[in-house]
């Protein structure tokens, strides 16, 4: 599934190499770079030097790259010039000029040991492309001899045919799993290759292909060790009831007894329930125990379920609020309403900084705005912003306050709203609404998309929280592909990470553009429970280099042209093109959209008739922008400009949109977004304007100083001047 397209030219640190900073310091409009850059170059500012400008390494052509890199690499010893002659010799070779690679290759270990092994790799790669056989395997031998435990050594052994102690010594190694597959091809049979690539190939299109034949064909072999590596697959591929069955073969545990049974209930309900009476029995103090329970409530009937539910509020007390919740639910189902109102009143009471008494101040809060009572309202949002601010009602909770204090006339008392909105919830939707109603110039719903904000790259990448020195290197040099393949054989548990691990697992994978993958690690962060694991995921969102991370911008060039062309917001565009498809070109949905910006072939017909457009792609990203980019603007066209209603309809289509514009006739926007009647759609256009917003804070160096001046979590962007 990972998209290999990428090149590693220099992204670099040090005051000289920042001249090679892709997009650094560029501030033109929109335009910051060409190409499509996998991340952001984010860490410690370096401003350029005096006698140097910042350029986007990716407009020169490939003589004028080699020349900025020559200077470098003719300077005076340090690391920098060491730096310099590494990349040269890479460009050398990515250009097919081997013997100029090799003159900058020559001793370079000797200065630059921390990228030793890597030197000699390049430098058997480029004897090969000179056709010199001796010269190659010669510095393939020695890479082996010298750098032994490095897992690049993992190359040289499989080109000098030592496959299997390449297997035994660096099974996780990219190069090893390649091989795996090309010896499967030989012998289909083979279970120890489809167990190193079940383990190991997790990013492999067709991944599950292989799990299904090992399971088929060597189920009865396997250990339950191989069950666990099996089941761990099949689950981040999200198949969870050949995960459950999987699960059920490895060794006991309370995690894998909770998926045993998810497995079931996504698909057999009644062996569901038995899966998780049995794993409440086996594990009765897990913190999984709670979990199953509240599970298993919500497939028994009423009178058994309201049992499950006591046990969760008698023997888990982080779990008690959610299970009063739900048994007030089904109190009031069974016409039981003094119960069940008894059992809201401890959920408040006993457990009101839980989640679930947000879930009900924010139902109370809405019913009483809708009955007019906007002093009521208030009074319970402002009950969940000070008790459960953390909780995902608070943003909108905040920002409704704002709301229902203009309609009780109370402008002041609203702005403070908007602001702790701004200050508290920078990152989210409602900010943007916030920063609207504060007169910011962010633009609104009917003119954002007029909009072409001036947007700063930042300099430099940050150093990885997590890996070895010569992993944090590469990555600094922005070669990305020998860094996510070192960080293979690096990360030891996947399927535990620790949260640094996470994080650069997730930077990782963006780097190699597997964008889909890697921004859901990071944004998946923020499901971490343990109190000492949401302290490291918060000092994350105090730096930069997660939400740089978080929002990449691949696909510069064709965005920014057809965007003007269409004369749309080029962030807007970017913001929609990250929720379609989070970059990814090639993607597909069950429904059959296809490519960036997810347009259905008949779709596209359509609007390539429009514009007489033949022989298109719409895996090919110019090809997807343009077409994609037209029906946002057809959209747009359709409903005067307004942003929300264009967003709406790309989603939910012209028709459904039309269809509640006439029927809701005059309501106020933002309660028009909040009632979208398809939740999918609702939640769609919500994401596309706070990616837009996020966009917009985190690249936009004068609303990022304002966002800075209010809010302590939005971190201070070091833009270059």
């Amino acid at each position: 599934m990972l998209k290999h397209a990428m090149t590693q030219t220099a992204l670099v640190v040090g005051a000289g190499l920042c001249v090679l900073l892709i997009g650094a310091g560029v501030k033109t409009g929109f335009r910051m770079s060409q190409g499509q850059s996998p991340l952001p170059l984010v860490g410690e500012q370096q401003p350029p030097t005096s006698d140097s400008q910042s350029i986007a390494l990716d407009r020169l052509s490939s003589e004028e790259r080699l020349q900025r890199l020559e200077a470098l690499a003719q300077g005076n010893a340090s690391v920098e010039r060491d730096r310099a002659r590494y990349l040269l010799a890479a460009e050398l070779l990515r250009q097919d000029r081997p013997k100029q690679a090799l003159k900058w290759l020559e001793n370079l270990e000797t200065t630059y040991p921390l990228l030793g092994g890597h030197i000699l790799r390049n430098r058997a790669v480029a004897y090969e492309q000179t056709g010199d056989r001796a010269k190659a395997k010669e510095t393939w031998q020695a890479l082996v001899n010298q750098y032994p435990d490095n897992p690049v050594t993992a190359e040289g052994l499989i080109k000098l045919g030592q496959t299997e102690q390449a297997i035994a010594q660096f099974p996780a190694h990219p190069q090893t799993v390649a091989l795996a597959q090309k010896g499967l091809k030989k012998n289909p049979k083979n279970r120890g290759l489809k167990l190193l690539i079940a383990r190991h190939g997790h990013y492999l299109s067709g991944y599950t292909d292989f799990l299904d034949a090992l399971v088929k064909e060597h189920g009865s072999g396997l250990k339950p060790e191989d069950w666990e590596a099996i089941a761990f697959g099949y689950w981040e591929k999200q198949l969870y009831g050949k995960a459950g069955e999987a699960y059920a073969r490895s060794s006991p545990s309370s995690r894998n007894a909770y998926r045993i049974a998810r497995g079931f209930q996504l698909g057999n309900r009644e062996g569901a329930k038995v899966a998780y009476q049995n794993m409440i029995q086996a594990f009765p103090e897990s913190d999984e125990t709670a979990l199953a329970l509240l599970r298993l409530s919500r497939l028994a009937e009423p009178t058994t379920a309201i049992g499950y539910l006591d046990q969760v509020i008698r023997r888990f007390p982080d779990r008690a609020g959610e299970a009063l919740f739900d048994k007030a639910n089904l109190l009031e189902q069974q016409g039981k309403g003094k119960e069940a109102q008894e059992a809201r009143k401890s959920l408040l009471n006993r457990y009101g900084k839980s989640n679930s008494a947000a879930e009900y101040r924010w139902k109370v809060a809405q019913r009483s705005a809708a009955e007019k009572n906007y002093k009521s309202a208030y009074r319970w949002a402002e009950g969940i912003v000070a008790d459960n601010g953390e909780s995902e009602y608070a943003p909108m909770a905040a920002y409704w306050m704002g709301k229902w204090s203009e309609q009780m006339r109370q402008e002041q008392q609203a702005r403070k709203a908007y602001e702790q909105v701004l200050r508290r919830y920078p990152e989210s939707y409602y900010a943007w609404r916030s920063a609207t109603r504060l007169g910011w110039q962010v633009g609104d719903f009917d003119t954002v998309r007029d909009l072409n904000p001036a947007v700063n790259r930042p300099l430099n990448r940050p150093d990885l929280p997590v890996g070895s020195d010569i992993l944090k290197e590469l990555f600094r040099l922005g070669q990305d592909r020998d860094a996510w393949e070192l960080w293979q054989v690096e990360f030891k548990d996947p399927a535990n990470p620790a949260v640094a691990e996470q994080f650069t697992d997730g930077v990782l994978r963006i780097g190699v553009g597997d964008y889909l993958d890697g921004m859901f690690m990071l944004s998946f962060l923020s499901q971490r429970e343990k109190p000492e694991e949401q302290e490291q995921y918060q000092a994350l969102k105090r730096q930069r280099a997660y939400w740089e991370s978080l929002y990449p911008f691949p696909y510069l060039d064709p965005i920014e042209s057809w965007s003007q062309e269409r004369r749309l917001n080029p962030l807007l565009v970017t913001a929609l093109i990250r929720q379609e498809s989070r970059f990814m070109a090639g993607i597909r949905s069950s429904a059959g959209a296809v490519g960036l910006m997810q347009v259905m072939p008949d779709t596209a017909d359509w609007v390539a008739k429009q514009i007489q457009f033949k022989n298109y792609r719409l895996n090919h990203p110019e090809d997807n922008i343009k077409l994609g980019t037209w029906y946002l603007d057809y959209t747009h066209r359709e409903y005067n400009n307004n942003s929300m209603l264009a967003v709406a309809s790309y989603n939910a289509g012209p028709g459904a949109v039309a269809r509640w514009v006439r029927e809701r006739a005059g309501v106020d926007v933002d309660e028009f977004v909040e009632k979208i009647p398809y939740q999918e759609t609702r939640g769609y256009v919500k994401s596309v304007f706070a990616n837009y917003w996020n966009y917009l804070r985190i690249y936009n160096p004068d609303i990022s100083r304002q966002v800075a001046q209010i809010s302590e979590k939005h971190p201070p962007l070091a833009m270059a001047k």
